[in-house]
């Protein structure tokens, strides 16, 4: 059996800090196997205990972003409708845009709108469940 280290990047609000936490739980606190392999999802997100927030430019913001997508192998971003105003959101996109990185579009437990931006660019929509979610950053990762 192999094991894989996956370095994820889930794209959040600390307004909206509850998608984030359920989503961290789901894949960061559970041992997830794939047929033959064994995964290890990494947190490469912003953590709430060093927010970037306190950028003193839009570039510096971007800079920090761009840094912790470089190093992630799959974005994730919910889907609420909160995404569609939020500058922050658009320049992780952006970045996974300019390295490459794949983004996986998760659909809060019982939203029914969604946020247009992240429909469009996500390779990848899966709904609110922590099985979905798992086995879409890894068909993400094996490029499916």
């Amino acid at each position: 059996m192999s094991t894989y280290q996956l370095h994820i990047f889930i794209s959040h609000s600390w307004s909206y800090s509850g998608h984030y936490e359920k989503l961290a739980e789901w894949i960061f606190e559970t041992n997830w196997s794939f047929g033959q392999a064994s995964v290890n999802f990494l947190d490469f997100s912003v953590p709430k205990s060093d927010p970037i927030y306190n950028a003193p430019t839009d570039r510096a913001l971007k800079d920090a972003i761009y840094a912790k997508i470089a190093r992630s192998h799959v974005v994730m971003i919910p889907t609420g409708m909160y995404a569609n105003y939020s500058k922050w959101i658009q320049k992780e996109i952006d970045g996974s845009n300019a390295y490459n990185k794949p983004i996986l579009g998760v659909d809060p437990w019982s939203q029914i709108r969604t946020a247009s931006v992240v429909q469009r660019a996500a390779r990848l929509t899966v709904g609110w469940n922590s099985k979905s979610v798992a086995q879409g950053i890894w068909d993400l990762y094996r490029g499916i």
